[in-house]
């Protein structure tokens, strides 16, 4: 699937990967949907973009919302061919704080749960519906899915319960939604990030982001989220790739 001429929705697209990736689509040609939350830099920064950005704001976790950002794919842009799943939130908190006798927040570990797995499940579903839709090509693809994971799906740290949970779940989910969607010629693939120049690590101190860069062995610094958005279009590009999930992480392998 060449990325010039195709229509990609981005969740968690107004800000960190999922911008970078909105950004990349639209500069190799491609047609972008942002759908985030209301409160977010959305709308500014699909007016940014130009014509072939649009912002719907909404809740991944909510299928009315969801199924407004696909429509408004599809009116806009006439079709959906790519979906990236890039929404999600983290808690960090130990399973029990016996300092002050307080267990992990059953509502906090929840709320981690339904927003990156069920949220990423809703988009995934909806999208493939609307991806159904497309006329296939000479090798029967008709749409491409990309999932965010993390490393700590597979190196979960103290006090990632929650967050290590539902990336874990969303590896867990790669194939069995791959070979579902397979007969239709929709792939879903899922990357795996290690530690990213995002806004969550932007608010740390330098002291703290110079540590935690000099933890990736090569290249050793954080990495840039346009390296994301790189991964995902080549993936979207190469139609071989399915049911796989791919660590972008200069060979990080994080410690407890």
């Amino acid at each position: 699937m060449p990325t010039k001429g195709a229509v990609g929705l981005v969740t968690g697209g107004a800000s960190g990967l999922g911008r970078a990736t909105v950004e990349r689509l639209v500069s190799q040609g491609a047609s972008a949907v942002i759908l985030d939350l209301p409160s977010s830099e959305g709308q500014s920064l699909a007016s940014s973009l130009g014509d072939r950005c649009a912002f719907a704001p909404a809740d991944v976790t909510s299928e009315s919302d969801v199924r407004s950002a696909v429509a408004l794919a599809r009116e806009r842009f006439g079709r959906l061919d790519l979906a990236v799943n890039c929404a999600g939130i983290a808690v960090a908190v130990k399973t029990y704080n016996f300092k002050k006798d307080l267990p992990h927040s059953l509502e906090d570990f929840s709320r981690v749960i339904n927003v990156n797995i069920a949220g990423t499940f809703n988009v995934i579903r909806l999208a493939a519906g609307e991806m159904g839709k497309n006329e296939p090509d000479a090798d029967g693809h008709r749409g491409c899915i990309v999932n965010t994971a993390s490393v700590a799906a597979f190196d979960g740290q103290v006090g990632q319960a929650a967050y290590s949970a539902s990336k874990g779940a969303i590896v867990g989910m790669t194939l069995p939604i791959a070979r579902d969607l397979a007969p239709m010629g929709i792939r879903v693939v899922t990357i795996a990030p290690g530690l990213f120049s995002t806004p969550l690590l932007a608010g740390l101190p330098e002291k703290v982001r110079s540590f935690l860069a000099r933890q990736v062995p090569f290249p050793s610094r954080l990495g840039d989220p346009a390296e994301f958005a790189h991964l995902v279009t080549a993936l979207a590009e190469n139609p071989m790739i399915n049911g796989e999930v791919i660590r972008l992480d200069g060979a990080i392998r994080m410690q407890p």
